[in-house]
């Protein structure tokens, strides 16, 4: 009995799933971080099917519905009614749709930008570092959400032209981090060993350099996601993002801040949505770094 069950500790320790899954739920902040991001995907992926009203149908008949648990709340509408009657619950679900859709298409067309330019400048260096250098310097003397509000306010406000100018204007952090990480793996045997064995240039920095440095490029991901989604709410705040009637949060909370003293959970519904999911993001992205770096694997 006792060989039999060393012999199955023995084969689950030599499993390289098993070793990762343990890292994996060994780390509390991913867990914690990827559960609450968990919640939040499923609900947004599943709007459509368990929102209660149509987040965009109007009833100025039950305008400013408290919450249930208010003296005067119904369960018609768990969460309340806006200022126009539309169901808040329903509006906060399809909400959660978009913050995401604007985070991961940002960080996707950042991140393409960013890092081509990170891994050119840190592999080829000379001429090739100081022209992304220099662009990253000029990106850098633009203030960002100067940029933005001045963009948005010339083209229009929509949801795609928020996430083309803000995925054309937030590379800049991915170009600096994989410039450094790729000059750090640039002059590693491994590499070296690949280039003496003439594997071309691009199947070393993708099948040598990219892989090694991908636990920079998670860290960055997630930072920019969470600044992403973060500043499509405040442009929507603003009045120059994302226009009514769809339900950001961001323009959820421009739209009931004359409410704010009547009725605060207009504000404070969508705005503690906007903060758990930034908080779950970055928790999990702090997390995932610790599993797949070379530290968080002893």
């Amino acid at each position: 009995m006792t060989d039999t069950i060393l012999s199955v500790q023995t084969v689950a320790e030599a499993s390289p799933g098993m070793r990762l899954a343990r890292r994996f739920l060994g780390q509390k902040a991913f867990v914690i971080g990827a559960g609450i991001l968990a919640v939040i995907i499923t609900l947004a992926l599943l709007a459509p099917l368990i929102a209660p009203h149509d987040p965009y149908a109007q009833n100025l008949a039950l305008r400013n519905v408290p919450p249930v648990w208010y003296a005067k709340g119904s369960w018609l509408h768990p969460l309340g009614t806006d200022q126009l009657g539309r169901d808040y619950l329903s509006r906060v679900l399809y909400g959660a749709r978009i913050s995401l859709l604007i985070g991961i298409s940002i960080v996707l067309i950042s991140g393409i930008i960013g890092t081509t330019l990170g891994l050119m400048a840190g592999y080829f260096g000379g001429k090739m570092d100081l022209l992304v250098t220099f662009l990253v310097t000029t990106r850098l003397a633009m203030p960002l959400i100067l940029v933005a509000l001045a963009v948005v306010a010339m083209v229009g406000g929509s949801l795609w032209i928020v996430i083309l100018v803000l995925g054309l204007l937030k590379w800049d952090r991915f170009a600096v981090v994989m410039r450094s990480a790729t000059q750090q793996v640039r002059s590693l045997d491994y590499v070296a060993a690949a280039e003496a064995a003439g594997a071309s240039t691009t199947r070393i920095i993708l099948r040598e350099v990219l892989p090694n440095i991908a636990p920079h490029l998670i860290v960055v991901a997630t930072l920019e996601a969470a600044s992403a989604i973060l500043l499509e709410a405040a442009l929507s705040f603003l009045g120059l993002g994302v226009q009514p009637p769809l339900p950001s949060w961001g323009l959820m909370i421009s739209e009931a801040k004359a409410y704010m003293f009547f009725s605060f959970w207009l504000i404070a519904i969508p705005g503690s949505a906007l903060a758990l999911l930034i908080f779950a993001i970055n928790l999990a992205g702090d997390g995932l770094r610790d599993v797949i770096s070379p530290e968080g694997r002893v």
